[in-house]
């Protein structure tokens, strides 16, 4: 039998909306909270107030209390950094080490979160499993992640999504083409919705978080406005699809994809378009939308790109000519 656990007071009841979405967040411990708004502060999230008429996600965080058991029979799948995800059409649970995520298909979507010890300030799997349940909900109502960064070629305002997994070189790229004015969207997770027909990108993330060359340890973490003269923006409609990665070549070389092999690429970097199977089909209806709509490209990085500037030269000089 599940036990509901019932708090008259809780530490912090806080609203949020991201493009066009309203978030409702709960925390039942005053560590949890101070934890869970910091995370926020560093996302693209903005705080409201009063209480809108209607949050269309609540999300509420358990801390030092036993994890719920998962039901039998779900389909699990293994997702990053160690966790494990375990759906069904109506169910849908997401485990840590140290923490739970179960989602229920209410109105509002209810996501509870349990930590049997809280966590540190700066833990990794505390920024995991609230930025998964933070993205879970608002794929329930037409906002998909996708792990990306995001900047806009100056000139035509196209939107350009660089896909690549860690240590791809995507960060790095983003960072030089930002630097040469490119106005910034994100450097490593955007939203994305469908309006008026058209795909747009939104911004997720608000720092900026890049490793060092040839470095292994932490990534330097910055505010875009501190160091970018281009501005942030916080929507933008895709142009172009990067998926990058790194060779020892001196020459960074393009080749165009087709509509399939960039579909094929899409799904492998964005897993969540099949594994949470409530919103596979939508999600995976939006990045078929986003294969018409875009001209994408492998880019193979050379050692030519940590050259001032010769990111936004090579990439002009393709866009001129299509």
């Amino acid at each position: 039998m599940e036990v509901i656990q019932v708090f008259d007071r809780p530490a912090s009841q806080r609203f949020y909306t991201v493009a066009g979405r309203f978030l409702f967040v709960e925390a039942v411990d005053s560590r949890l909270a101070q934890l869970a708004q910091q995370l926020f502060a560093g996302w693209q999230l903005t705080p409201i107030s009063p209480r809108p008429r209607e949050a269309q996600t609540e999300i509420r965080f358990f801390g030092e209390a036993p994890l719920p058991e998962i039901p039998s029979g779900l389909n699990r799948f293994d997702v990053a950094d160690g966790g494990r995800c375990y759906v069904d059409a109506d169910a849908y649970f997401l485990q840590f080490d140290n923490s739970l995520m179960r989602l229920r298909h209410d109105v509002p979507v209810r996501i509870d979160v349990w930590f049997k010890r809280i966590p540190e300030i700066g833990d990794a799997e505390l920024a995991r499993v609230t930025s998964f349940a933070v993205c879970a909900g608002l794929r329930r109502f037409g906002l998909f992640d996708l792990h990306s960064a995001g900047v806009v070629e100056p000139e035509s305002g196209e939107g350009v999504l660089i896909i690549g997994s860690s240590g791809s070189g995507k960060s790095t790229l983003t960072f030089q083409l930002a630097t040469a004015g490119w106005p910034y969207l994100s450097d490593d997770e955007v939203l994305l919705s469908l309006s008026a027909g058209k795909i747009k990108a939104h911004g997720f993330r608000s720092f900026f978080a890049m490793r060092e060359v040839a470095s292994v340890g932490f990534k330097k973490v910055f505010e875009p406005a501190d160091v970018f003269s281009s501005k942030r923006v916080s929507e933008v409609a895709p142009g172009w699809v990067l998926f990058t990665s790194i060779t020892a070549a001196e020459q960074t070389r393009l080749t165009e994809l087709t509509q399939a092999e960039t579909m094929s690429r899409l799904i492998h970097a964005c897993p969540w378009a099949t594994y949470d199977t409530a919103v596979a089909g939508a999600n995976l209806e939006l990045l078929s939308r986003l294969t018409r709509q875009v001209k994408a490209y492998d880019l193979a990085a050379g050692t030519d790109l940590l050259q001032q500037n010769r990111a936004a030269e090579l990439l002009q000089l393709q866009l001129r000519q299509n």
